[in-house]
């Protein structure tokens, strides 16, 4: 038997819109003279040890939740002091755009490089002393449903269950967390918000979301490398016209260079290892003279959706709402989500607070939907609906043109909604069709395999756990996809998880390295045939990122 422990609200996730809402909530309660009830559960083995990002921030949101941030000590110290964009049109020439050719949301006037990471930690220093009860290492595995289909809480994952299903000494049943709401704030393809998508049909007449997978590595530079509060963005080399994606190189303090690669997943070559053009982007002269010498001292990855306004779900439901990039409100234009996710967390806090002082338990909070509507945050993604399907549509070049004229020219009343009804999953072409891409090794200096960057990840699973990747059908990897696309697999994992070996007999089969897995989820979205479901592994499991 379970545990049960009552709560007025749930948040599952201590990311920044999950926090902000916390945040929010305590705020509101503190000014009614009341307690706050609001639990906060996370996978992560603390708060931010599954948070990626650039990442450059803009601090809107921020300042209306703590107009005093600065005051409070918060995290956000460099200011952008610089910023250039870089064509890159061959594996040594490039070109820089001037600033004045820049789509406005790529301007950064007033932002700051942070460590989201490092932000987290400390919303979450403000959830508690609001009064709000964090609890990290804890996984969110079910969702728990009222006798009348609304939501009433959450369950968290049994720990201690041995990989054949049964219980060790140490074995702990999990905790049914129950509330009048529950805020879903997972991240990018949470597992139990694929759920509530599908439980209360929340996609209909949404396009599908679009994705892409983010990498970053924090090194450590030479002083005379180092230009604090300097960023840099890249297009073109080494991706193709057709494959949307570029690199950011953030100049952070105390001589830390935060430098990634996004590559959206919605390309087409199956043979396409986007490890291995993160790897090769660094080989160009515009980056390389930035890191070498220096030392590697973090590195992580993770999925982003890129699908923006028209890929929105229906974000409330009885008893429960979605915020933050659980639904997908990152604005591919700006490159930023963060201030988006915590506005988006503060408002769904007001409507639940409004909702629970009204005596309303398990409604469908759908004023919280019409709030965001009215709000600066559908401003924003309206005028940057067709960014990502615009570079789709017409490449990198002429999308980059249209994202100029929309927006520095049109001021964002552009009239024409460009659309994007074609799933990720579904556009690899055979490998049969496609050219092979030969990667260069890695030189251990600039460049380095999946295994030693996954070290730097400091992942970390039980190896005698269930395994958290299922196949729906086993045989789909050697049976469809080997002979179809090459297994793609093998190379869209960023963590070196699955692969393709040989048996004792010389028969090739498929190996999945569960303990490897970063929890970036891009197999989910990337498989062709749709066969693999991602599932939340032991609480605490997983990557433990360091000022990431």
């Amino acid at each position: 038997m379970r545990e049960v422990i009552e709560f007025d609200v749930v948040i599952v996730g201590a990311g920044p819109a999950g926090l902000a809402a916390a945040c929010r909530l305590g705020q509101l309660a503190a000014a009614r003279g009341t307690a706050p009830s609001v639990c906060i559960v996370e996978k992560g083995a603390s708060v931010g040890a599954h948070i990626l990002s650039g990442a450059v921030l803009e601090p809107r949101a921020l300042a209306e939740l703590f107009p005093d941030w600065r005051e409070r000590g918060a995290p956000v110290e460099v200011a952008v002091a610089s910023e250039r964009c870089t064509w890159l049109l061959g594996p040594r020439r490039s070109v820089t755009v001037p600033h004045m050719l820049l789509p406005l949301p790529l301007h950064n006037a007033g932002n700051f490089i942070v460590s989201l990471g490092a932000l987290c930690r400390w919303l979450a220093e403000q959830a508690t002393a609001l009064g709000c009860d964090v609890l990290p290492g804890f996984a969110a595995t079910d969702v728990i449903y009222g006798e009348d289909g609304c939501v009433v809480g959450i369950a968290t994952g049994a720990k201690g269950i041995s990989r054949d299903g049964t219980p060790k000494p140490t074995a702990e049943t999990g905790t049914e967390l129950r509330a009048k709401y529950v805020i879903f704030a997972e991240g990018c393809r949470g597992s139990l918000g694929r759920e509530l998508e599908s439980r209360f049909a929340l996609r209909e007449g949404a396009e599908p979301q679009h994705y892409g997978i983010g990498f970053k590595e924090l090194w450590e530079v030479d002083a005379a490398r180092h230009r604090q509060g300097a960023i840099q963005h890249t297009l073109g080399w080494p991706l193709a016209d057709d494959t949307e994606g570029g690199g950011f190189v953030y100049h952070a303090a105390g001589r830390k260079v935060a430098l990634g690669f996004i590559v959206a997943l919605n390309y087409r070559n199956p043979h396409l290892d986007p490890f291995a053009e993160f790897q090769r982007w660094k080989q160009h002269p515009e980056i390389r003279r930035v890191i070498e010498g220096g030392r590697r001292v973090g590195y992580g990855a993770r999925a982003l959706n890129k699908g923006g306004l028209l890929s929105l779900p229906r974000l409330t439901f009885p008893g429960g709402l979605m915020v933050g990039c659980e639904a997908g409100f990152l604005n591919g234009a700006k490159l930023k989500g963060t201030h988006t996710a915590m506005k988006s967390g503060m408002l769904a806090a007001e409507a639940v607070f409004d909702a629970l002082a009204r005596g309303a338990h398990g409604a469908d909070l759908t004023q919280y939907a019409e709030q965001l509507r009215a709000s600066w945050v559908f401003a924003e993604l309206y005028t940057a609906r067709n960014f990502s399907a615009g570079i789709t549509k017409l490449g990198t070049r002429l999308g980059a043109a249209l994202a100029f004229i929309e927006h520095n020219l049109l001021r964002g009343r552009m009239s024409l909604t460009l659309r994007n009804p074609e799933p990720d999953h579904a556009r690899l072409h055979a490998a049969a069709d496609a050219k092979p891409i030969e990667y260069a090794p890695p030189d251990g200096v600039v460049t380095f395999d999946r295994l030693s960057s996954v070290y730097l990840a400091s992942t970390e699973h039980d190896e005698d756990q269930p395994c958290h990747l299922e196949l729906r059908d086993p045989t789909v990897p050697l049976a469809h996809n080997l002979p179809k696309y090459g297994e793609p697999a093998q190379w869209y994992c960023p963590a070196a998880v699955y692969e393709i070996a040989t048996d004792a007999a010389g028969a090739p089969m498929f190996r999945i390295n569960a303990a490897n897995c970063i929890h970036c989820k891009t197999c989910e979205i990337k498989d062709p045939a749709q066969n693999i479901k991602w599932i939340p592994p032991e609480g605490g499991s997983g990557p433990n990122y360091v000022d990431m």
